[in-house]
């Protein structure tokens, strides 16, 4: 794990001061996060490199997770495809198994720090325990067209909070709270996106049986239907007869994810018997995934339903041109045909794949402009300076606090 000092030489000294100006206003403030799985997703990403900074500033902070069996697990996957706007809403079997495994998660968790920060949906009803803490609920999903009464049911329990976090200015309902927009982050410095050495990149390729003989396209993303990795085989069958690539779809799935093994199959079923298509359902492994994505000629994210996306910014990080779905927190990171190309369909994925496969020079100005657009917006250091500041306007009421 980096400090804190050695993020300078990336965003320089005046970011870190300012941090550390903020940090210093919070002593004697204890934060406690809280989602539903420590490994796997964005939000468990975040929060391994997150904590352990805010610590070293001097932010006295932990991170929980709570408890819950399949039937719970089933329950939230299905809550969440909800505020992304599919599927029937929850009936009242449903309801009693999320309430009940909600009840026993907060007869099990103390909840008695200064900030309780609750991230998504599955923990929510710790709200139940708030006393004279202060409380925030952050939404990492695309909330723009929830399903009405799923998301009725959670605002029973939303209102109670002292303040909700979105993604995108898109995501935000209305709510009798304060509300704040804040985007998540990559860290530069983590396994998955620090500089490696050709023959480290190489290893990890070998490792896992990737020849590097054609132009390589690839998505890397949990095996979920809503990452639309379907779509994205039907968008390479459609370059193929025109440019001889490679697909490579890479992920895995998550604790709290249920359905990660039926849509692993349904894509082993689109990819048929093409020797060019790579499906690799694998560990945790971020080093092989930084490895990866700086050995990949264009990246997809052709997400139908995304609230941010970190494997976006993670690609523009390491200067690959992007092909992704104008969808969610998806643009942004990309400014069409400037930092990368959004595409609104397969055959949109398809004509944006082959320019980039056919114009290198064009690719590269892509990737590079994507880099310091991350570099400017979408890195952890600003991640945590705005959190910060989220925290100390809990305090400030009367204060107008915009990020």
């Amino acid at each position: 794990m980096k400090n804190i000092n050695d993020y300078a030489g990336i965003v320089g000294q005046a970011v870190l001061d300012d941090l550390k100006i903020a940090a210093e206003k919070l002593k004697g403030k204890k934060i406690t996060h809280v989602n539903s799985t420590p490994v796997g997703g964005g939000v468990a990403e975040i929060l391994t490199r997150m904590v352990p900074l805010l610590n070293e500033l001097g932010v006295v902070s932990d991170w929980q997770v709570i408890k819950g069996n399949n039937s719970f697990f089933d329950v939230t996957k299905k809550i969440h495809n909800n505020i992304h706007g599919s599927g029937e809403p929850l009936n009242k079997k449903e309801m009693d198994i999320f309430l009940e495994n909600g009840l026993y998660n907060e007869q099990n968790m103390a909840c008695d720090s200064d900030i309780m920060f609750i991230h998504d949906p599955q923990p929510i009803t710790l709200i139940n325990k708030k006393k004279e803490n202060k409380w925030i609920w952050r939404c990492h999903v695309d909330a723009s067209n929830p399903v009405f009464f799923t998301w009725q049911f959670l605002r029973g329990y939303i209102d109670k909070y002292d303040a909700a976090v979105f993604s995108s200015p898109f995501f935000s309902r209305e709510l009798p709270i304060r509300q704040f927009l804040i985007s998540p982050s990559i860290d530069p410095l983590s396994e998955k996106n620090r500089d490696m050495e050709p023959e480290e990149i190489k290893k990890h390729l070998e490792k896992y049986n990737i020849p590097v003989d054609k132009p390589l396209i690839t998505q890397i993303s949990r095996f979920d239907r809503l990452k639309d990795p379907v779509g994205v085989i039907q968008a390479y069958k459609k370059v193929k007869p025109y440019v001889d690539c490679r697909l490579l779809l890479a992920g895995g799935t998550a604790v709290d994810d249920p359905e990660g093994n039926i849509v692993y199959n349904e894509v082993l079923e689109a990819a048929g018997k093409d020797k060019d298509i790579i499906i690799l359902n694998m560990p945790q492994d971020d080093s092989a995934v930084n490895a990866i994505q700086r050995a990949s000629t264009v990246i997809m994210q052709k997400s139908l339903k995304e609230g941010f996306g970190l494997t976006v910014s993670e690609a523009l990080w390491k200067s690959k041109p992007v092909v992704a779905s104008n969808v969610g927190g998806i643009p942004l990171q990309i400014t069409h045909k400037y930092s990368g190309m959004l595409c609104h369909s397969i055959d949109g994925a398809a004509f944006a794949l082959k320019m980039i496969l056919n114009n290198p020079d064009y690719a590269a100005k892509l990737g590079k402009n994507g880099r310091e657009h991350v570099r400017n917006n979408f890195l952890l250091t600003r991640h945590i300076k705005e959190y910060m500041l989220l925290f100390l306007s809990l305090y400030h009421k009367e204060d107008i606090v915009f990020f």
